[in-house]
Formats: C-alpha cells, sequence, structure tokens
C-alpha cells in the first residue's frame, strides 16, 4: 500500500524540518518500495524560501485523501495569520494523519486539530504557544507526541525522531531501526525523552547558568541539592530555584537528573562497569532509582540500552 504523504512548507520554513523527515521516508521507501508518495507542497506551489534563502520546489497543495500531512515549522509561523491559507486547507482536507514539526503545530492548532489533544512545540515557544491556543494540553518537555492519529514534536531535528516513529508505525520496528542505521542515527530517541537537555547544557536561554551546569556536571557524585546549585550559584535558594525555572523551562532537581541520565547512558552504552558502580558513580545511588529514571526518559532500562548498544 503506498501512503500519500505530504509535507508542507511556506516562505521562511525551517529547512531541516523539511529535509529531516524527506530523508527518512526516502530510506524507508528504498527498504521497502511502494510504501510511500511523497510529495511537498505550499498553498500556490512554486519556489518556496526557507529562512535559510534556500529554495524547494513545491507542488500546490492537494485535494485530497492523504494519509499523512506533515507541516514543517520555522519562523514564517510567527506571522499565522499570513499563513491562513494552509489552516483553511487542513480544516477541510482529508487526512489520516496530520502531524507537525516543531512550530508548525501553530498551524494545527489554528485549524483546531489539536484542541483537547496532548501536544508539544520547540521550547521556545512553549509559553507563547500556552497563551495563543489554551485548549490545547501542552507538554513542552516531549521530543514528540502521539494523540490517537495526531503527532507533534519539538524543534528541527525532532523531526527525524518523528518521521522514523511514523515509519516504526507504518512499516514496523525493524525497518525504522535499519533507516535510522542508515542515517548514522544512534537510535530513535523515545517521544517522551526530554527536549530540555540542550538547553540546560546552555545554562538557560541566556546562558546564566552554563558554569554551575559545568560544575554540576564534574560533580555528580555529590547531592547536588538545590541548597547546594544556589550556594555554588552565590543565590538564595528561593531566588535561585525561581530564576532556574525561568531560564531553563524545568526545575533544578529535573536538570540534576538529566546530567546524571546523560552521564549515565554514555556509561552504560560505551562501556563495561557494572550497573550499580555507574548509578553510583553518577549520583543516582540506588541502581533501581536510575532504571525507573531510565524508563521515564528513554524507555528502556540500562541492561537493555546496553544490549542494544552492542548489537
Amino acid at each position: 500500500m503506498s501512503r500519500r504523504l505530504a509535507l508542507v512548507i511556506f516562505p521562511d520554513f525551517q529547512l531541516l524540518d523539511v529535509a529531516g523527515p524527506i530523508a527518512v521516508f526516502e530510506i524507508a521507501e528504498r527498504y521497502r518500495p511502494g510504501s510511500y508518495d511523497l510529495t511537498v507542497e505550499a498553498v500556490e506551489g512554486g519556489q518556496i524560501p526557507s529562512s535559510s534563502g534556500v529554495c524547494l520546489a513545491a507542488r500546490p497543495l492537494s485535494q485530497g485523501p492523504l494519509h499523512t500531512v506533515m507541516v514543517s515549522g520555522g519562523d514564517g509561523t510567527r506571522d499565522v495569520e499570513g499563513l491562513q491559507g494552509i489552516v483553511r486547507w487542513l480544516r477541510t482536507v482529508e487526512v489520516q494523519r496530520p502531524t507537525s514539526v516543531c512550530s508548525g503545530a501553530y498551524l494545527l492548532a489554528e485549524a483546531g486539530l489539536l484542541d483537547g489533544r496532548r501536544a508539544t512545540t520547540h521550547w521556545s515557544r512553549t509559553d507563547d504557544f500556552a497563551r495563543r491556543y489554551p485548549r490545547v494540553k501542552l507538554d513542552a518537555d516531549r521530543i514528540f507526541i502521539r494523540d490517537d492519529d495526531v503527532w507533534t514534536s519539538a524543534g528541527i531535528t525532532a523531526g527525524i525522531d518523528l518521521a522514523l516513529a511514523l515509519v516504526e508505525d507504518d512499516l514496523g520496528a525493524e525497518v525504522a531501526r535499519m533507516v535510522a542505521q542508515a542515517l548514522v542515527v544512534h537510535q530513535r530517541r523515545p517521544g517522551g525523552q526530554s527536549q530540555f537537555s540542550a538547553l540546560i547544557d546552555l545554562g538557560g536561554r541566556t546562558g546564566r547558568f552554563g558554569p554551575l551546569m559545568d560544575w554540576a556536571r564534574a560533580n555528580l557524585a555529590l547531592p547536588l541539592t538545590v541548597e547546594q546549585l544556589a550556594d555554588q550559584a552565590a543565590m538564595s535558594p528561593r531566588n535561585f530555584a525561581r530564576a532556574f525555572v525561568v531560564e531553563t523551562s524545568t526545575t533544578p532537581a529535573k536538570a540534576v537528573e538529566r546530567l546524571r541520565l546523560e552521564a549515565a547512558r554514555a556509561a552504560v552504552e560505551n562501556g563495561f562497569d557494572p550497573i550499580d558502580r555507574i548509578a553510583e558513580a553518577v549520583g543516582f545511588g540506588d541502581p533501581e532509582r536510575m532504571r525507573r529514571a531510565f524508563l521515564r526518559a528513554f524507555g528502556l532500562p540500562p541492561q537493555a540500552l546496553r544490549r542494544s548498544a552492542r548489537s
């Protein structure tokens, strides 16, 4: 069965929002010929400039029926009013699986397709998105979210994760795994993985807590309580906790857990130390506590990730 799949773009779209998924579906088609009939589409078609200035040739929007519509994100979504042609089309086109990458969620929400549903978008747009679309159950701390047949994803490279998940849904886990290998993507990140990892690494939107995060990463075996972190940042615990959430959109405790998870995952996949020793070294202490954190973040326990890395 060939699935009609339209990737929708507009002036100032983000190029990787489209190019990443295209590569995923192209390679899936090599493994399972006839699986996808892929088109890039825009309101009137033609050469559509991305935010980088690189243009893609697009066809006019299809009349349907379509199996999947994937709406790209990008700077162009800052003017949703200027994209009402796409919004009107989304309200009327017959589509089985509406999806979006990054701020493409704005167009799905504007069309009413996300009302009452869980959804995500790029972390930098979540405050604005929540104000504009209060009927959407926004979950900002996710790589991608599936609510029935409606899928949304976080920023830019998360479009690759989303596309791999769609391939897995269509063609099975083995094909998705082969596509990931061909793309030299280590493995598909589970949708529940936090998208704030990079923001934490940067020390927040302004980088204010960058040195603190470097210190915490070098001292993961310490308890790293709010009081310890606040003292290191020369702030009172209350002011520190409030400022940290504003900067990073997550709590100090969740940020510390994210640092521990990243260090633990690298040790699990690339080393040979026993799991309990890794748990102690990165500050989880109890292996069971680390196992639960892995399940929340990656969808797999440490032993399964190690086996996957070995294979």
